[in-house]
């Protein structure tokens, strides 16, 4: 007989806010008690057929055991979900656990029967798709690891939702019925499924952000100036091609004009009367619930909040800004701010200035995303000053708190954008860096993506930036977002400076630069910048201050043609005669649109007025394609600035041919997954932490709970666990008196090494608390003496005797997990270069064979593996795969928390681990492993 499970608490973490297919938003929660009404309504709305699909049968209503039945759930073997707007029903979900006879069970049972209804006018939408990977998410929870479904043949909607989420599948058709099952383990295709259709739902939300139909400006003052009156005139001096209305609930009754604009003035969105796409709200904070209201209720897609007093105001105002997203959330609308500067399309269909800037920026291919007003003005003034015409904006958005639309949801519609060919951002916090992480990495491999992070070493977010902080350092975010193809830059200026090479100019090809130009001493300058920056230039061609423009385009001709050359930097100073600095860009523009192979130009020059204007002039042919070939030249006013973004620019060049042949993680026979998860679970559970069990990592959403403890293996264990991935560590015998410490090295064999364990000094031969290459008897019962006269009580120091391993490079090798970022593995020399100088690479996990090739490469130190004056290079083959095993250890088995591998000799020929720690803990929630879901902060 089957007996219900004990009735859980109300899952409040399943709750979710989700992005649909068109853009739109909902909320995605378990169906309660309460929810009788809405329920009944709800399914008055779906129609007969959707009704007959569902039930198989003419169903016209609800009986009171039905709404009874669906709106009763005890969480855990039956569980209702349904996705709201506005607070209605738009689609339900359930799930029913039954055993191999198909009747109601309980666990162990491990598959459940599920079934959906979606109202008919939201069909189509992805609502389905998304209830599908929620619903999974909370049956893995509940440790079911199957669904089973009966649909119609008819139902061809309903059965795509279940065929096309890359679920592995077994499907039969009886008695006119298709049955589908499918295991819920994630696998590569439903991962991959999921994050598609995330990419188009979201870029698809920023899409109607910034190609509204129709805009209001909510909050437009009834006399000039003010932010709501200066917003509407930006909107109607950048020339909107849509509809433009002015609001405020002070408008006099009656009035249908508010002049001068001569724009149609309304006291609500609602009195409009017609759609509305996009609503600016410039009203008092404390206003800003009714206008999101009115908005709301009267179909507005989305809001750019340019209201302040939230976040950045203190406690209370975190608690309206959370309150804003949730109101605006509920009727399906997306935030852009609060505390926003704005957004601008310079598309000629759109033309929208719905921001504080006072004119539009001249139309081009820079995509910019700012975190910060006021960093987001320079941005656009200096690339208007410097080229308008060379690199233009494509799109602009300053998010202010940035509560709800952030710079990944512009990286999913930037990834795509034809209109976009680079992608310039300025963030002073990142909400969820793992998906930044991969969306990056996946927008740079077709269009550079540039980045200065400020508040670099605050170590909170700033102001208003209510987001989850992360713990590991800058450099660390440096190298991650290397691996990731990201060009970081440290100051806005060369934001800028990069970011319009790159809009100007093509990829070059390698590092090798040609300098030419009429200064000897200008194109020294260069000369050095580019060995400062890794660059491999070329003998500088001096053609003396006697040089005319057609000694300039015959000289870059040459270099252009040269196989050996893959960029140019032209230095100019003031020359001797009379031609004109539009006579000098005239015939370097020339040159390079003559020239047989395309490659970048960059121009430096001192104090010659008007040279930067000309050489950034659009080309005179009306049919010219926009883009690198348009014609311009970049220029620059000092020769460091020049190079550093043309070294920006060949470093990412190389990391996207890189692209094309991407690392694998290789896969090692001699792994034993099964048998480390064994052992994690027993060592776990032996310390009371098995409760916490290993749903998160598969993507479950597990009930936020205290931070749990780590445990720190004992050296039998951790040797145990590295050896199932084939990790050896040189034994190491312990030494409590001299006596214990001749017996141990006879059992391992002369020579050996005396050192202390304790952790005050492990690691510490600067200490003198090491012996090496102890023979005999007698020499190591003379170390023993001295080391416990020197430092202290055997007990103390925990004394250990230790095979000599052969002579090599010490390294080291840690693994550790920050809740934000996942697994990071890191690499350096040990001692002083990694702990003084701060000589450490990283990679996230899981690291490819490239990533452990580059990771030894990268760093400073990197030259005395290579046999750096004339020493024996090491084997850095065994190096990397060391990293590789030791990547897959803490990918696979996320209770991994820490690892480290200290010291790593590297010989000629092998290596040896001498030392080993690793630390386990509960796994952490893997939200992007999970089902789709928008931040809440």
């Amino acid at each position: 007989m089957h007996t219900p499970s004990e009735h859980a608490a109300y899952p409040t973490h399943w709750e979710a806010d989700v992005v649909l297919r068109d853009g739109g938003t909902a909320q995605i929660r378990p169906i309660t008690e309460a929810d009788a009404q809405r329920l009944t309504s709800f399914y008055e709305q779906v129609s007969d057929e959707s009704k007959y699909y569902r039930f198989f049968a003419p169903y016209p209503r609800l009986s009171d055991r039905d709404v009874h039945r669906f709106t009763h759930h005890d969480y855990v073997d039956r569980v209702g979900l349904a996705a709201t707007v506005g607070d209605e029903f738009i689609a339900t979900v359930r799930y029913d656990r039954i055993d191999a006879r198909g009747m109601a069970a309980t666990a162990p049972a491990d598959e459940a029967e599920v079934a959906f209804l979606v109202q008919d006018a939201h069909q189509g939408r992805g609502v389905a798709s998304a209830l599908l990977e929620h619903i999974a998410a909370v049956a893995r929870e509940r440790s079911i690891r199957r669904f089973a479904a009966e649909v119609l043949p008819a139902n061809t909607k309903m059965i795509k939702v279940f065929t096309d989420a890359g679920y592995t599948q077994k499907r039969s058709f009886e008695d006119g019925v298709v049955r589908l099952e499918f295991d819920l383990e994630p696998t590569d295709q439903s991962l991959a499924v999921q994050r598609a259709r995330e990419q188009r739902a979201e870029a698809r939300s920023v899409q109607r952000l910034l190609a509204p139909g129709s805009v209001a400006v909510v909050g437009t003052g009834r006399e000039p100036g003010g932010v709501g009156r200066t917003a509407l005139r930006n909107v109607l001096a950048g020339g909107f091609t849509g509809r433009t209305y002015a609001v405020n609930r002070a408008f006099p009754a009656g009035a249908s004009r508010l002049l001068p604009e001569d724009v149609p003035a309304y006291r609500s969105v609602g009195d409009i009367g017609e759609t509305v796409d996009l609503a600016v709200v410039a009203v008092p904070a404390d206003q800003v619930p009714a206008a999101v209201a009115d908005c709301g209720e009267h179909g507005v897609q989305g809001l750019v909040v340019l209201s302040a007093g939230y976040a950045e105001s203190g406690p209370e105002g975190r608690d309206r800004q959370r309150e804003l997203v949730r109101q605006a959330r509920s009727y399906g609308m997306r935030v852009i701010g609060p505390n926003a500067f704005g957004l601008i399309n310079t598309a000629s269909g759109v033309r929208l200035n719905a921001s504080l800037s006072p004119e539009l920026p001249a139309a081009g291919q820079v995509g910019l995303f700012s975190q910060s007003g006021a960093i987001g003005i320079a941005l656009l003034s200096g690339l208007h000053r410097r080229a308008a015409s060379l690199a233009g904006v494509s799109t602009f958005v300053s998010a202010g708190n940035r509560a709800d639309v952030s710079g990944n949801d512009f990286l999913q519609y930037w990834h795509d954008d034809p209109e976009t060919a680079v992608v310039v951002m300025y963030l002073e916090s990142i909400g969820d860096p793992r998906k930044f992480t991969r969306l990056a990495k996946r927008t740079a491999a077709v269009k550079p993506v540039v980045v200065v992070k400020g508040a670099r070493h605050g170590g909170t977010a700033p102001s208003g930036h209510a987001v989850p902080t992360t713990r590991i350092p800058d450099a660390t975010v440096s190298d991650l977002f290397r691996q990731a193809g990201v060009i970081r830059v440290d100051t806005v200026t060369e934001l800028a400076d990069t970011g319009l090479l790159l809009a100007a100019q093509p990829l070059p090809g390698g590092p090798r630069v040609a300098i030419l130009g009429n200064s000897d001493s200008l194109a020294l300058l260069t000369y050095d910048a580019c060995l400062t920056e890794r660059l491999r230039p070329l003998r500088p061609r001096d053609l003396t201050t006697s040089a005319g423009p057609a000694d300039f385009r015959a000289a870059l001709a040459d270099a252009l043609a040269d196989d050996l050359c893959d960029a140019v930097v032209v230095t100019a100073i003031p020359w001797v005669g009379d031609a004109s600095a539009a006579q000098l860009a005239q015939s370097l523009r020339e040159a390079v649109a003559a020239a047989p192979t395309a490659k970048p130009v960059a121009v430096v020059h001192l104090e010659i007025p008007g040279l930067a204007e000309a050489l950034a002039a659009p080309r005179e042919d009306p049919e010219a394609a926009p883009g690198p070939a348009a014609g311009g030249i970049p220029s620059y006013p000092a020769a460091e600035r020049a190079v550093r973004a043309l070294a920006q620019a060949a470093r990412y060049a190389q990391w996207r041919k890189g692209t094309a042949t991407p690392g694998r993680v290789p896969e090692y026979e001699d792994i034993d997954e099964a048998g480390a998860a064994a052992d994690i679970d027993v060592l776990l559970a032996a310390h009371g932490e098995a409760a916490y069990g290993r749903a998160a990592h598969a993507g479950g959403d597990a009930p936020a709970a205290p931070a749990p403890r780590s445990v720190q293996l004992s050296a039998a264990d951790t040797q145990r666990l590295l050896a199932r991935y084939g990790i050896p560590v040189l034994p190491a015998l312990p030494a409590p008196g001299p006596d214990e410490a001749v017996r141990a090295a006879e059992r391992l064999g002369y020579p050996v090494a005396l050192k202390p364990t304790a952790p005050h000094l492990r690691h510490r031969a600067d200490l003198g608390g090491v012996r090496l290459d102890l023979g005999g008897e007698r020499e190591l019962r003379r170390a023993y003496a001295e080391l416990t006269e020197l430092l202290g009580k055997p007990e103390e120091l925990r004394l250990v005797v230790q095979s000599m391993a052969p002579r090599g490079v010490d390294t080291v090798v840690r693994a550790t997990i920050d809740p934000a970022v996942g697994a990071v593995l890191s690499f350096g020399l040990a001692g002083a270069p990694s702990l003084l100088l701060g000589d450490t690479a990283h990679r996230l996990v899981p690291a490819t064979d490239r990533d452990a090739a580059e990771l030894i490469r990268s760093i400073r130190t990197a030259p005395l593996l290579f046999g750096w004056r004339g020493t024996t290079p090491v084997d850095t083959k065994a190096l990397e795969e060391l990293l590789l095993r030791v990547s897959r250890l803490v990918d696979d088995h996320p209770e991994v928390v820490a690892a480290d591998l200290e010291p790593v000799v590297v010989a000629p020929h092998g290596l040896q681990v001498l030392g080993a720690a690793l630390r386990l803990a509960p796994p952490p929630v893997r939200t992007d492993l999970g089902p789709r879901r928008l931040p809440a902060y």
